[in-house]
C-alpha cells in the first residue's frame, strides 16, 4: 500500500508520519503508541479503544457527536472520500485492505449517493 505526499504540508500524511517517527524515536515496532499524560511515548501498540477515544475527542472538538465516531470512521471516511473523487472500488480495496467488494461498499456511505446518480443523469 502506498501513501503519497499531500498537496499541503500541514495536512500531508507522509510528513505527519515522519514527524511522529522522529519525535518518538521510533525505528521498529508499532507505529501508533500510547502517550502518557506527561507526553512520554510507550513501546506498546495503541489499543483499539484508545484509537476510538482519540477519534471521539477530535469529533467533539469539531462540534460533532462523539458517540457517532470511532477508529472505524477513519477507514470509512477514506473509502467514502475516495469514491466521491472517482477512485475505483478496486483501488479503494487495495488501499484499505478490504478483500470483499460487498464490505468495501458498506464503507462507501451516503457521501457517494449523488455521484453517478441515475435520476440526476436523466434530468429528473
Amino acid at each position: 500500500m502506498g501513501l503519497p505526499y499531500g498537496s499541503r504540508p500541514e495536512t500531508c500524511p507522509v510528513r505527519a508520519l515522519q514527524d511522529w517517527l522522529a519525535a518518538g524515536g521510533i525505528q521498529t515496532g508499532p507505529l501508533f503508541r500510547a502517550v502518557d499524560r506527561h507526553g512520554r511515548g510507550g513501546a506498546g501498540r495503541l489499543s483499539d479503544r484508545a484509537v476510538a477515544l482519540v477519534v471521539q475527542r477530535a469529533a467533539a472538538a469539531a462540534g460533532l457527536d462523539p458517540a457517532r465516531y470511532a477508529g472505524h470512521s477513519l477507514r470509512s471516511g477514506l473509502a467514502t472520500a475516495a469514491a466521491q473523487a472517482g477512485v475505483s472500488e478496486r483501488a479503494i480495496m487495495a488501499q484499505t485492505g478490504h478483500r470483499a467488494l460487498t464490505m468495501v461498499r458498506r464503507y462507501i456511505r451516503e457521501g457517494s449517493l449523488f455521484r453517478d446518480n441515475a435520476a440526476a443523469a436523466v434530468g429528473l
